[in-house]
C-alpha cells in the first residue's frame, strides 16, 4: 500500500458533521459476505476459492441494479444481485441460502479500530451514517457499532443510492448543513469518493484493502483505517 495521501486535506472550513459510509468502512462487510458465500459453496460441494469472484460479480451487478429506476429496496438488490452472481459462476443456491446472505448485513460487527476512533471524533463533531441500505437492515448493524450517531441516512429514506446527487442532497437537507460543513469518510471509491468529487465534498478514503484509487475522483485524502481518519480530523 502506498503512503497515506493527506497533504490535500484541509480542515478549513471546520466541519460540523463527519459522515460515514457503513458497510466496509465501519463494519466487516467483506469478511462476513465472504464467509456466507463460502458456506453456500461448501453446501454445494464447491471450493471456497470462488467466494471472492462471486462477491466481485455481485458488486458489479449491484452497481447496475442501484442505478436502475424505479427505486427498489436494498434487500431486494441483495437477493437479485447474489442470485445473478452465483449463476454467473454456474451455481443455483436455494432461496433460503440467498435469503441468508441477503440478511447477513444485520450480523456485521465493527472493525476493531472503529469504536475508539468514533469515541474520539464524538468529542468534537456530530456523526452521521450515509448508507445504501434499508432502515430495518441497517438498524442492528448501527446498534452493534455502539456509537451514538446523530443521523442515519439510508437509501430507503432518500429513494436513491450513492453515488447519486439525490442521496447526498437529501442527507444534507435532513441534517440542516451545507456540504462544505461536512467531511465524508468511506471505503467505497465508486460509491463515495466519486460522489464527493462530483459534489465538491471533502472526502477521506479508508483504504482498508490496499486498493488503487481512481485519480479522476480526486481530491481525497487516503488513510488505512478509521484511526487514521480520526488523526486527520483531530490534529494536535
Amino acid at each position: 500500500m502506498s503512503e497515506p495521501q493527506v497533504s490535500m486535506f484541509k480542515l478549513d472550513p471546520a466541519p460540523k458533521i463527519i459522515t460515514f459510509d457503513c458497510y466496509g468502512t465501519l463494519v466487516q462487510w467483506y469478511e462476513v459476505l465472504l464467509r456466507e458465500i463460502g458456506a453456500v459453496l461448501a453446501e454445494h460441494g464447491e471450493s471456497g476459492a470462488k467466494a471472492a469472484a462471486i462477491l466481485d460479480s455481485f458488486s458489479a451487478e449491484g452497481r447496475r441494479l442501484t442505478a436502475e429506476k424505479p427505486y427498489r429496496l436494498y434487500k431486494d438488490i441483495l437477493r437479485t444481485g447474489f442470485a445473478t452472481a452465483f449463476a454467473e459462476h454456474g451455481l443455483t443456491p436455494t432461496a433460503e441460502e440467498i435469503e441468508r446472505i441477503a440478511m447477513s448485513p444485520k450480523t456485521m460487527g465493527p472493525h476493531p479500530d472503529v469504536p475508539d476512533a468514533l469515541r474520539r471524533l464524538r468529542e468534537r463533531y456530530r456523526l452521521a451514517i450515509f448508507t445504501n441500505s434499508d432502515d430495518d437492515l441497517i438498524a442492528p448493524t448501527v446498534a452493534a457499532i455502539g456509537a451514538p450517531f446523530d443521523y442515519v441516512i439510508t437509501a430507503e429514506q432518500a429513494r436513491a443510492y450513492k453515488p447519486s446527487r439525490q442521496m447526498f442532497e437529501h442527507a444534507y437537507k435532513t441534517m440542516g448543513v451545507a456540504p462544505d460543513e461536512t467531511v465524508h469518510v468511506a471505503l467505497g471509491m465508486y460509491w463515495d469518493m466519486k460522489a464527493c468529487h462530483d459534489l465538491g465534498v471533502r472526502g477521506i478514503w479508508v483504504n482498508r484493502r490496499g486498493e488503487t484509487g481512481n485519480p479522476d475522483w480526486l481530491p481525497y485524502a487516503q488513510v488505512q483505517d478509521l484511526t487514521g481518519a480520526a488523526d486527520l480530523l483531530l490534529p494536535g
